[in-house]
This record gives C-alpha cells, sequence and structure tokens, in this order.
C-alpha cells in the first residue's frame, strides 16, 4: 500500500519536546485502505509528538462521526466516534511491530508514518453491532421494522409458559428421583 505524505512525521528536524498534529479525516482517506463500510465520514485527529533523546511517544486522540448502515434496518445514521490511544517508538537493529503500542524502528530512520494507526483507532471505536438510535428508542419509522413486527412468532394464547410440559421430558424426570 502507498503511504500518504501528510500522515508522514519528519522527527529528525525536530526539537527535543512536544509537537502537535492536526488531521482531518474524510472518506478518501478510507478509499486509500479499500475500506468501504463508511457512507461518508468527519473525523478530526490529534497527535501529540513528544521527541525524546532516546525515543518517541504519540498520543493519539480521535473524536467525530462516521455515516455507517443499521445492522438491524438498514437505514443510514451518524455514529459518533472518540477513542485514545498511545504509541512508543524506539530505535532499534530491524523494523518490529509485534506489540501493539511499541513501535521498533531502525536505527536510520528519520521519519515515521501514522497513517495505518489513525485508520485502526477510527474503524475499532466503531461499535461491532451498529444499531440506529430510533430502533433502541422506538422512535424510526421503518417498512423493515414493520416487516420484522409483522413476521415474528407469536405466543401461543392458549398455552401459557409453565402450564404443562411435554409428556416425555417425565421419563427423564424420574430419573433424577430414582436414586
Amino acid at each position: 500500500m502507498k503511504l500518504l505524505k501528510e500522515f508522514t512525521i519528519p522527527f529528525v528536524g525536530l526539537k527535543l519536546g512536544k509537537h502537535h498534529f492536526e488531521y482531518h479525516i474524510d472518506n478518501s482517506f478510507f478509499e486509500h485502505f479499500e475500506y468501504e463500510e463508511f457512507n461518508n465520514s468527519s473525523v478530526d485527529v490529534n497527535v501529540e509528538f513528544e521527541k525524546k533523546t532516546t525515543l518517541l511517544e504519540l498520543s493519539f486522540e480521535i473524536s467525530g462521526t462516521v455515516n455507517v448502515n443499521c445492522d438491524v434496518t438498514n437505514e443510514a445514521y451518524n455514529q459518533e466516534v472518540s477513542n485514545t490511544f498511545n504509541l512508543v517508538v524506539k530505535f532499534g537493529e530491524a523494523y518490529n511491530d509485534e506489540e501493539i503500542d511499541i513501535l521498533i524502528i531502525p536505527h536510520g530512520e528519520y521519519e515515521i508514518n501514522i497513517q495505518q494507526y489513525i485508520y485502526e483507532l477510527v474503524v475499532l471505536s466503531v461499535p461491532t453491532k451498529r444499531v440506529h438510535p430510533g430502533v433502541e428508542d422506538g422512535t424510526l419509522d421503518s417498512e423493515i421494522l414493520k416487516k420484522l413486527e409483522e413476521l415474528s412468532p407469536k405466543a401461543d394464547k392458549n398455552n401459557t409458559e409453565g402450564d404443562e410440559t411435554d409428556p416425555r421430558w417425565n421419563t427423564l424426570k424420574k430419573l433424577l428421583t430414582d436414586k
């Protein structure tokens, strides 16, 4: 995958101390990753980059909205996303990103690209089950919800739960009492 230049931080020219970077993410960013789950997106990313003598510390903070389809009704709605992530960048012999929050880069490197971390942070901020807020509070008027209610199994009015059990279970109950 091609690296986007605006997410590359050349840390060699930076002074020791804290530096702030701000990014605005929209759907073109996710198209670069071939991720098509979002109808639209507007996410602000704040990165606090602290350069120290032997390592680099990055603190990511995202907030915004992504427009996704509801898993129940397939209606589009804006899902708020917010998340934070801390990354420590150390210098070593070879590139190593096996740890979640520690990145090791070779000694000769002079820049770091953070696009993958931003992508993962936004995508993982979206709930696994996306439910339209109107479904949760009952205010959404949707054809799909009406059809689901129409097709849902109705409780048998004549036989209430607990009145009578299936006679096949009686022999199993007898085994419990025959000790």
